[in-house]
């Protein structure tokens, strides 16, 4: 079966299977919205056995866990909540410095009404929109978003620039009605910092799945946020327009796979893993 076509069913069944709000204490604090919950179901994710700091969680619909117990701790630098989004389940992700309370939100691909109820939930005081790459379930509600809370859009590298300049039509092919156009204030290259209060990401430009896709890592708390570059168990599709499965193949070597074994990534849908795992297991690196 051609690689393209495996990438794309396995992507597809994880974003179907982890379709309800991960929680991941360093990480991802639950946020278990009803309209989440709806057929979901229980999965022991195994992104707990990577790292002591990392939990996997499901609870029921209209619970909230321990919300106010995270305010008053406050001993890992850098929290989140992943809010799945679209109907492709993209999981946008709320990260935010824990000393400042100053939040970034990634890849806002759209449902942006539970966007803004994670952070009236968590308290957070929102700065930036970043974005990893510029497909439309990643960026597709960047614009309205921008446009609610005043922020500025961070990234992705600017080949992707003709990607957000078509989401409104491309959203109009996937029956996301509500994805608008949109642009960077800032685009981001190898080599750039994205700070979010006090907590610095390297910037990895890592293109292949898309020309301007990119990449944020924190070596010292041992986080990679890589959107759709490498997935637990697969990578990226590289069909798409600008695709490139060779530069994708070599972004991983040469960006990722250097990466210590114990470094999580948390990736654009299903699951989180670890560079390791990935070096070990995963059926598209084998002999990279």
């Amino acid at each position: 079966m051609d690689k393209n076509i495996l990438a794309a069913i396995i992507g597809l069944d994880k974003a179907i299977a982890f379709c309800s709000v991960k929680k991941l204490n360093f990480a991802f604090q639950a946020l278990n919205r009803h309209k989440f919950m709806l057929s979901c179901h229980q999965f022991a994710l195994h992104q707990a056995d990577h790292n002591p700091i990392l939990q996997s969680n499901y609870r029921p619909a209209n619970h909230h866990p321990e919300i106010e117990e995270h305010m008053n701790n406050q001993n890992a630098p850098l929290s989140a909540v992943i809010v799945p989004v679209t109907p492709l389940q993209q999981n946008c992700c709320l990260i935010w410095c824990t000393k400042t309370m100053k939040a970034a939100i990634i890849d806002p691909g759209g449902d942006i009404p539970n966007i803004l109820q994670a952070i009236k939930e968590t308290g957070v005081i929102p700065e930036k929109i970043v974005l990893t790459h510029g497909h439309i379930d990643h960026a597709g509600g960047a614009a309205a978003l921008k446009e609610e809370l005043g922020l500025d859009i961070i990234g992705p590298h600017e080949d992707d620039l003709f990607l957000l300049e078509s989401l409104a039509d491309t959203g109009a092919q996937y029956g996301i009605h509500d994805a608008r156009n949109c642009t960077s204030d800032q685009w981001l290259n190898e080599g750039d910092v994205l700070r979010v209060g006090e907590v610095n990401f390297d910037i990895l430009h890592c293109p292949g799945h898309s020309p301007g896709s990119v990449v944020f890592v924190n070596k010292e708390i041992k986080l990679a946020i890589v959107g759709d570059v490498l997935f637990a168990g697969s990578i990226g599709r590289s069909d798409l327009p600008r695709g490139n499965h060779e530069q994708l193949i070599n972004s991983i070597k040469d960006k990722l796979l250097p990466l210590e074994d114990d470094v999580t990534f948390v990736c654009g849908h299903g699951p989180t893993s670890t560079i390791g795992q990935e070096r070990a297991s995963n059926p598209f690196l084998q002999g990279v």
